[in-house]
């Protein structure tokens, strides 16, 4: 029943709308058409004076007048009563995101395909034609396309069928007579033939580097997995390491414990007999000096001296030499040694522990990325610095959160401190510097270094001066000069004068560059080397007749 439907709807269908006929015609060749469709159709061959059939393409001359068909009206309208529709479904009509079909008059379908030739998208009916009909199968018929309009050349209103190899452009045969004259052209298909193996090319490069990228995809996760395997047996490794550290204190402190108290009931004892024999031999004292009073009381002349030589008789005193008393200074010592150690433990964790960090930090499994060019650049590595009081000279003075130094006559009150440098107005960051670190230094009068430095710098003497020494590298600041200095060597620099210093540092690859900082940043030296601890950020004023200047770490965000 469904293929009797179909049946009746195409053969009351108009193959121009698609729709049920209206107003139905017959042409001579015996196809129908709604009035209004094949008139439309017709009007557009007007010029040539051929009229031809949508379907079949049979020419007619002159054109054939139309008359109403009214049986197959009837016949539209009988079924129209019985609710049949000859409608296509929804989803076969184009919608805004589709391609339409350009001969489809009132709600078009969707385009079937683009014919290049008539540059004409056609639904699936109105493509027949080019399936039948022998001039239309040479037409080059594409996927439904929007952009066939691009295709017509827009000074000259032709197709577009030439390639000019001089401009590298589609243009059309007018094209080649003014525009183009003279041009290097050939047709479009061998034009496509050339970017065909071009293109060819292009795809065998790109897919050499996806292989290439790939392979690098797959060592990075090789990579990735090792340096986490490495990882996690260095932590497991550490843990047990710590751990047997661990241990090895407990045990220490255990055997510690053990030796005082072996020691402690050592001693007591010892005092507790050397008490007992004390205490026995007060008894026997007592008892003797009763014997003694009692003797001394008797009258009887000849019995006093009979029994005086048997009861003044005393026995060997006890040896009480050894006993020395040292008011809380028993096991004192014990805890002075154990505390000793306990300090040397710290300096040497202390100093081990940077290294240790060092060491982690410097794990890199790719290449160090390239220096940055520009002040943009390099503020990306800014590092907020402050400066260390327990480091200043006692004639520095601190300000703005520790960022700003400066000269005083009048020296501060700091305490006491072994950091502090005694000889020389320098001072250094709180902040240990590793990996990549950007900070700017701006001064006024005077001149002064800006410097990094290891920890273990000389405070005292011309070793503690920056850059008098291999711990330390400096560059001198002054009015219209500069100076580097690493190991007691100076190297002059030039530069253009300004009041604000960069420094980069990359710690891990051992780059340390000096820039003088205005509207553009020039590099004043760059040092390459290998730092084998952390650093830090250090600065020294110069001080002369009239006092010195200032230097302040900047806010670079």
């Amino acid at each position: 029943m469904a293929q009797k439907d179909q049946l009746d709807r195409d053969s009351i269908s108009c193959s121009i709308c698609l729709d049920l006929l209206k107003d139905p015609v017959a042409i001579p060749c015996g196809h129908s058409y709604c009035m209004s469709c094949i008139k439309g159709f017709w009007d557009g061959e007007d010029q040539r004076k051929i009229y031809s059939c949508p379907q079949c393409r049979e020419a007619f001359t002159p054109r054939p007048v139309l008359k109403k068909n009214t049986m197959l009206a009837a016949l539209v309208e009988q079924l129209k009563k019985t609710g049949l529709q000859a409608a296509p479904a929804d989803h076969c009509y184009a919608g805004p995101e589709d391609v339409a079909c350009d001969v489809c008059t009132g709600r078009k379908l969707k385009a079937f395909k683009s014919c290049l030739t008539c540059l004409v998208s056609y639904c699936e009916n109105h493509l027949q034609p080019h399936y039948t009909v022998g001039q239309f199968k040479k037409h080059k018929l594409v996927e439904p396309s929007e952009k066939l309009q691009e295709n017509i050349c827009s000074r000259h209103d032709e197709v577009m069928k030439i390639f000019c190899r001089t401009d590298q452009q589609i243009i059309c045969y007018l094209c080649t007579m003014d525009d183009h004259k003279g041009h290097d052209t050939v047709p479009a298909a061998a034009g496509r033939t050339e970017r065909q193996r071009e293109l060819e090319v292009s795809r065998l490069n790109i897919q050499q580097r996806i292989q290439h990228r790939e392979k690098d995809v797959k060592l990075l996760q090789q990579e990735g997995e090792a340096v986490s395997l490495s990882a996690d047996k260095a932590v497991e490794d550490s843990e047990k390491i710590f751990t047997q550290l661990i241990r090895l204190l407990q045990k220490r402190s255990s055997d510690v414990k053990q030796q005082i108290r072996s020691q402690q009931e050592t001693e007591v004892s010892r005092v507790k007999e050397l008490q007992e024999k004390l205490q026995q031999e007060i008894t026997e004292l007592k008892r003797k000096d009763a014997e003694l009073k009692q003797l001394s009381h008797t009258e009887d002349h000849n019995q006093f001296l009979h029994n005086y030589p048997s009861v003044s008789q005393l026995s060997e005193p006890t040896d009480s030499s050894s006993i020395n008393i040292r008011p809380l200074r028993y096991f004192e010592d014990v805890t002075a040694a154990v505390s000793e150690l306990r300090d040397k433990l710290q300096d040497i964790l202390r100093d081990k522990w940077t290294i240790i960090l060092l060491t982690v930090t410097e794990v890199d499994v790719l290449l160090s990325e390239p220096e940055p060019k520009t002040r943009a650049e390099f503020l990306k590595y800014s590092r907020e610095i402050t400066l260390d009081p327990n480091t200043a000279h006692t004639d520095l003075l601190l300000s703005e959160g520790n960022r700003k130094v400066e000269y005083t006559d009048e020296p501060r009150s700091y305490s006491s401190h072994p950091d502090r440098f005694t000889d020389y107005y320098q001072v250094l960051s709180r902040e240990s510097l590793t990996g990549r670190c950007y900070w700017e230094v701006e001064w006024r009068e005077g001149g002064f270094h800006v410097a990094v430095a290891y920890k273990n710098i000389s405070r005292a003497g011309d070793e503690s001066i920056f850059g008098r020494n291999d711990k330390s590298w400096s560059l001198f600041c002054s009015t219209n000069s500069y100076g580097f200095w690493f190991n007691n060597i100076n190297t002059p620099v030039s530069g253009p004068d300004s009041s604000r210093v960069g420094v980069y540092l990359d710690h891990r690859a051992g780059i340390l560059s000096f820039y003088s900082v205005s509207e553009t940043m020039t590099l004043l030296h760059r040092v390459q080397t290998t730092f084998t601890q952390p650093l830090y950020a250090g600065l020294r004023l110069h001080v002369g007749l009239f006092g010195g200047g200032t230097a302040e770490l900047c806010k670079l965000k």
